[in-house]
């Protein structure tokens, strides 16, 4: 792995309401139950993974560790931030760029499904994408332990989150600080990696949903030029006077966030700031690039037209 220069400092970030790791219930599992064994795997190889350098997580004891599941790689315990690029055909490039954090409750990243596969697309479009492996809070080393732990996380009947997403930002500090470090990384090489330091996004599901719009929130510097919320949380927040536009899609039978309501919509209207907000009919939590037969499959495609038509996707050359 490559490591980047410098370090990006951590705070508190102190807000009314609940800590947002409170609300992790937000798994990255898709719906379908066909292959959900957890199957522990090697590490693979990351050779394009920059460090962070926002420094190993405090307290840390358990290693990173890979598991298979649904057809699709997940990594725990991660404890220290990287940011692994997907750069478009320099033919293509449109100058767009994209951060992609995948979501796991903050206990794990759907690598795969929600981070690489989207980042490829991504890259095929134009738009340069960086898959940030953010660090997770720590869960048990050996995978029996680690299931048991997350069937007594989900038993009983599943309830939305009482907790708002803007008074939940405290227990995120170090994944905010990777976020605002991913920001930092990307902008510095901007011109190296044939990017529009102004047309930086970032684009998140579930966890990662929350965690990019914690970034917008509490993130200081980041300051997206687009946010993407797939099947986040969608609890009302005060909106910052030059707030991005936001583009949300989420399934209406989503056990976690589908009956939980729409604030965070009416919130950016409320503000007149931009936001196109995409409710499938089915879909269920975690579909992110899955193959399915419902229509929630088109929010990519639906992503990238808005982008577009926002003009992010307008060669500068």
């Amino acid at each position: 792995m490559k490591r980047a220069n410098g370090t990006c400092g951590t705070r508190l970030i102190k807000a009314a309401g609940a800590a947002l790791a409170g609300i992790a219930l937000a798994c990255a599992a898709p719906a379908q139950a066909q292959n959900d064994r957890m199957t522990p795997i090697a590490t693979p190889a990351q050779p394009s993974a920059i460090v962070l350098g926002t420094g190993p997580l405090a307290g840390a004891t358990v290693p990173e560790s890979w598991h298979s599941q649904y057809g699709s790689v997940f990594a725990r315990n991660v404890t220290v931030a990287t940011l692994t690029p997907f750069l478009p055909d320099p033919a293509k490039a449109s100058g767009a760029a994209v951060i992609v954090a995948p979501g796991g409750g903050f206990r794990t990243l759907s690598m795969e499904n929600e981070g690489w596969d989207v980042a490829r697309a991504l890259a095929a479009k134009g738009v340069a994408a960086f898959v940030l492996k953010y660090r997770l809070n720590q869960t048990p080393a050996d995978m029996a332990s680690f299931e048991q732990s997350m069937r007594a996380m989900f038993s009983g009947p599943v309830r939305p989150p009482r907790s708002g997403a803007a008074g939940a930002i405290a227990g995120l500090s170090p994944q905010i600080a990777d976020a605002r470090a991913a920001f930092e990384l990307v902008r510095a090489r901007a011109e190296a990696w044939r990017i529009d330091p102004d047309r930086v996004g970032m684009v998140g599901f579930s966890a990662g949903a929350m965690l990019t719009l914690a970034t917008e929130l509490a993130g200081e510097d980041a300051k997206p030029a687009f946010m993407g919320i797939i099947y986040g949380p969608l609890s009302p927040v005060a909106v910052p006077a030059n707030a991005p536009p936001m583009f949300v899609a989420l399934a209406a039978d989503d056990p976690l966030f589908g009956n939980g309501g729409y604030g965070l919509i009416d919130s950016w209207r409320t503000a007149k700031r931009p936001v196109e907000f995409h409710l499938y009919e089915q879909g269920g939590h975690g579909f992110g690039m899955y193959p399915k037969e419902t229509t929630s499959t088109g929010w990519f495609d639906a992503f990238v037209r808005w982008i577009g038509m926002h003009g992010m996707l307008k060669s500068a050359r």
